[in-house]
């Protein structure tokens, strides 16, 4: 019996042979591709002949025997100059010629010439290019239209020991050089990692900084609820969509042409573009607009779907493809479907987002109109047959006046009715109110119940659909991620237990798992919880206490409306965790219930952080109407002010927020949904939250971005099951710590050293490279990673049974230890140490069964530098004698510093400097001050402010005297004022501190 072939070779012939004999392509040859035009030129030739004869014998009656060499230069100069994407839709022109790259599908059969144009596309399948001027690498599959490279594969293969980790390495060091077939735009449109069980793809190749995205089904097919990943494939791979469903002939002309669009961030003001993006739809997002069209097409108009799709999905770009294809999508009969794609929205963004990937598409302008000044307006549009119209919930109910008559035929989109932002702002709050905390528990029982009441835009959208009943001209699309029960009932679809299920599935888990939104349950606390960890730190901690766990000691139970109280825990929480996560920018917000709760919270802030003089940190505040207290009557315009005095209107909050100068947002019935914040980290609930709102309310939190690990939620009056029954329709497996020890992380830690699978001598060692104050070098993370390699062995040698329970206890260490100190710092260096490795070893482990992810140096890379930056960097203060008291004069707590070597990662980060000897630099210029008596007289016999006061008057000389041995440093201080007063700012403290410390 031979041998069973196993080799990545197999799985290359294998999808090769499917793409030869059923995907319309033939097989190409890698010797004809020209590595320096990155085309192969014969067959784009050969294209161009037989689909366009005339113009062919016009061009060669122009430029003879030279037309061939011309012709491929103008199509090089025209992609150079305006992408390959324009010039596969809008072809190119020579001398009044115009010619077509590729021929699209048509909407209709009824044209025969255009049908022969599509046949003559030309689709190769080559194996093995050789593609590079200055070696000999190769790309194993890469997909040619027309002679143009449009798809490139490279595949991996688990039973040779390698997985998609390998070719996602490959694409991002090996296959990122200047070689013309990788340039963004202008070449190879889209690239895949592929393996037996996994697809990930990019658009663009940038080295270490590629990100490639999950291009998977989900763990139950698309469509449906689950995790990432792929179904098991009994026929076949798991992967065998891909080359199936998706790069078949057909369907990749179809995406090339109708989906694929470059997006491009311009500046407001010059025009000029300072970011773009191509984006090429994720599986669940071409899956969801086939399988309407589909339907669409089967059963004609008259149809209502709910496509259920989580935070992070692509709303905007699903909404945006499926109008396009609606208003050209045709029957049987080819009669178009839809007059028109009425779009009922809140978002700005999604007009001129849609108004510009639409505008690629068909390259013709007014097919998007906006509805933005009246109801004639939109009565005008629907009557002038505009191919998509956006409108808002508003004037919704024009449609039906304007579609009810006529056999003209409409598609709906509604894309996610968010609750009302801003309540009825005309209301006046006309009581004076003592500040008794009775008081204040009956207006957040008045103001819960009026918002209980109160219809939000999805219900007023339903009580219209209700009343006007279905119409077999309308079909409705419903985008949203977390459907009401009635709308489940309006929109959904009726199985036979007479249960409603949406259409079409994106879960909130599935987004999660793929990395493309956080989990906001990772570290969700009740104050219960809260106040059991913080109450387990010793009584005396080597490290000043904050202010807030002192409050919790102070009073075992909270009142539920002790503003200040809460205000203190809040504010130090902040503090001490929340503003040290996302490279020190992470953002707050505290969840009212009520308004008046809302003014009370801001000025309660504002006292306490004048009361401790933190100059670092302001507050804004965000309600509708006006609120009277006291004699006072607030605003929220009135109480949001800038540093210099200046009011920031309503519309403009957002945008303030997110600078640098705003840390926490307190709001009421307001920003709760539809607000987009990256940078918000913590969330503080001080409200009773339910179905529906808690869900939207807390997924505030969940956005991504570059430096955002984690989330983090206190809780003060729902229980982790009220929270549980809200997210378990949107959200499998929730998982809420409700009965975590502090202590629990040394009994799991003592667990896994029973296991014997890692030594304390190589945890030192990896904390050593880890923590290590030099510049790194391209060797430290291989000397890192080999300090883990023995417990991988080890881990090896394990029996199976036993390797399960060491993988479940790590990452349940992992889980537990973050969990905790969110909270609080256990300040113990050896845990922290230990977190660490163990994050890093855990991500090592094989991931179950025979597959195991190899992880290289290069790989690794930013994930280590991000771990390094924003916890290691930041959250471990280490000194020879271990963690250092932090004291201040008489009790009272002097501004914490940073550990020097972090300051000066915080001033080489923010001013875009190296200066890898600033702290000999900086501890020079501490020991000019020391050595001078009057400095210590000044120390001893003065506050920190008016020492300060002397410091900074005498420290540009003192600077300027050790200018000649530190000339790049100052160069750099002396040129940025902002630079010169946080290092003064730095060593002013610290001398201050040394000298007030030491005995005259």
């Amino acid at each position: 019996m031979p041998d069973f072939d196993v080799k990545e070779k197999r799985f290359e012939q294998d999808i090769e042979e499917y793409l030869l004999t059923h995907g319309g392509y033939q097989k190409g040859n890698p010797a004809a591709f020209n590595r320096e035009k990155a085309l192969d030129t014969a067959t784009f030739l050969s294209f161009i002949r037989t689909s366009q004869p005339k113009q062919w014998e016009r061009f060669e009656k122009i430029y003879g025997a030279d037309s061939e060499r011309q012709l491929i230069d103008r199509f090089c100069r025209e992609v150079k100059l305006v992408g390959l994407l324009k010039v596969l839709r809008q072809g190119f022109t020579d001398r009044g010629i115009k010619f077509r790259a590729v021929f699209w599908k048509p909407e209709t059969s009824i044209n025969e010439t255009s049908q022969a144009q599509y046949a003559a596309n030309i689709l190769h399948c080559t194996r093995q290019l050789h593609y590079s001027l200055s070696n000999e690498n190769s790309i194993d599959i890469v997909l040619f239209l027309n002679g143009i490279p449009v798809v490139s594969m490279e595949l991996k293969c688990q039973f040779t020991g390698q997985d998609t980790a390998n070719a996602i390495q490959q694409y991002k060091f090996d296959r990122a050089g200047k070689d013309a077939i990788f340039e963004f735009k202008n070449r190879v449109l889209v690239h895949f990692a592929v393996d037996l069980t996994n697809v990930y793809m990019t658009t663009r190749l940038e080295g270490a900084k590629t990100y490639f995205l999950p291009f998977n089904q989900g763990s139950n097919g698309a469509g449906n609820v689950g995790g990432k990943g792929n179904p098991i494939n009994p026929d076949g791979y798991d992967t065998a969509y891909l080359w199936e469903n998706v790069l078949c002939k057909d369907r990749l002309l179809e995406i090339l042409h109708k989906y694929l669009h470059l997006q491009q961030e311009k500046d407001e003001k010059t025009g000029e573009v300072k970011s773009e993006r191509m984006i090429f739809p994720r599986y669940h997002q071409l899956d969801v607009v086939t399988k309407l069209l589909a339907d669409v097409k089967a059963n004609g108009s008259g149809k209502n779907y709910l496509i259920q799709h989580s935070a992070g999905s692509g709303k905007s770009n699903s909404i945006a493809w499926l109008a396009h294809r609606l208003t050209g999508l045709h029957d049987d009969r080819d009669e178009k479907i839809f007059q028109s794609v009425i779009i009922v929205t809140d978002r700005r963004v999604l007009d001129s987002q849609l108004q510009n990937t639409v505008y690629q598409f068909d390259h013709v302008a007014g097919v998007v109109q906006k509805i933005d000044k009246n109801a004639q307006q939109l009565r005008e549009a629907i009557e002038a047959g505009t191919g998509i119209i956006i409108t808002t919930l508003q004037k919704f109910p024009v449609i039906y006046k304007e579609v009810r008559s006529g056999n003209k035929r409409f598609a709906v989109i509604v894309d996610e009715a968010h609750s009302s932002q801003t309540g009825d702002a005309a209301r006046k709050l006309k009581r004076a109110l003592a500040d008794t905390e009775k008081v204040l528990e009956e207006y957040a029982k008045e103001e819960y119940e009026e918002e209980a009441t109160r219809k939000d835009d999805e219900d007023k959208l339903l009580d219209e659909l209700a009343a006007q009943g279905i119409h077999e001209n309308l079909s409705f699309f419903a985008f949203t991620a977390t459907p009401k029960d009635k709308t489940l009932q309006m929109f959904g679809q009726r199985d036979e237990s007479g249960k409603y299920h949406p259409f079409h599935v994106y879960s909130m888990r599935q987004a999660i798992e793929e990395g493309f939104i956080l989990d906001v349950l990772q570290n969700y606390m009740t104050y219960n919880m809260y106040y059991k960890i913080a109450k387990a730190i010793p009584d005396d901690p080597e490290l000043d206490t904050a202010a807030g766990v002192r409050a919790i000691r102070q009073f075992e139970t909270l009142h539920p409306h002790n503003i200040s109280q809460k205000t203190a825990i809040m504010l130090e929480q902040f503090r001490n965790v929340t503003r040290h996560k996302i490279g020190g920018k992470a953002k707050a917000m505290i969840v009212t219930p009520s308004r008046l709760h809302a003014v009370r919270y801001l000025l309660e802030f504002k006292r306490q952080i004048k009361e401790k003089g933190y100059t670092d940190l302001d507050v804004l505040v965000a309600f509708s109407g006006e609120v009277e207290d006291n004699g006072e009557t607030y605003t929220e315009e009135k109480l949001n002010k800038t540093k210099s005095g200046e009011t920031i209107k309503e519309k403009a909050l957002p945008e303030a927020f997110h600078t640098d100068e705003y840390g926490m947002l307190i709001v009421a019935e307001k920003y709760q949904t539809g607000f987009d914040e990256p940078l918000l980290h913590t969330m503080f609930v001080d409200k009773k939250l339910s179905g529906v709102k808690a869900v939207q309310t807390l997924s505030r939190l969940n956005r991504t971005m570059r430096g955002k690990k984690d989330t983090f939620v206190l809780d003060f009056v729902n229980s982790a099951e009220d929270i549980r029954k809200a997210f378990e329709p949107y959200y499998e497996e929730t998982v809420l710590e409700e009965e975590t020890d502090p202590n629990v992380v040394y009994d799991l830690k003592n667990t896994l050293d029973e296991y014997r699978v890692y030594q304390q001598i190589e945890i030192d060692r990896f904390a050593e490279i880890f923590y290590s104050s030099k510049e790194q070098s391209g060797g430290d993370l291989g000397k890192l990673q080999g300090t883990i390699r023995p417990a991988l062995d080890r881990f090896e040698a394990l029996e199976e049974e036993k390797q399960e329970l060491f993988k479940s206890t790590l990452a349940r260490f992992n889980r537990i230890y973050a969990f905790v100190t969110q909270v609080c710092r256990l300040f113990d260096k050896d845990i922290h140490k230990f977190s660490v490795y163990a994050k890093f070893l855990y991500t090592m482990l094989p991931k179950g069964g025979r597959d195991k992810v190899y992880v290289d140096d290069k790989v690794l890379l930013e994930y280590y530098r991000l771990e390094k930056d924003f916890e290691g960097g930041i959250q471990l203060e280490s000194a020879p004698e271990g963690f250092r008291p932090i004291t201040g004069e008489a009790g009272r707590k002097e501004k914490k510093r940073d550990p020097l070597t972090v300051i000066i990662d915080k001033i080489n980060e923010k001013y875009g400097t190296n200066f890898t000897e600033m702290d000999k630099v900086l501890l020079q210029m501490e020991n000019d001050y020391a050595a001078q008596d009057k400095w210590h007289s000044y120390a001893q016999n003065n506050d920190r402010k008016t020492f300060m006061l002397l410091f900074e008057k005498d420290f540009p000389n003192m600077a300027a005297a050790r200018y000649e041995q530190n000339e790049d440093f100052f160069v750099k201080m002396f040129s940025d004022p902002d630079m010169m007063r946080q290092v003064m700012e730095t060593v002013g403290t610290v001398l201050y501190e040394r000298l007030r410390g030491q005995k005259e």
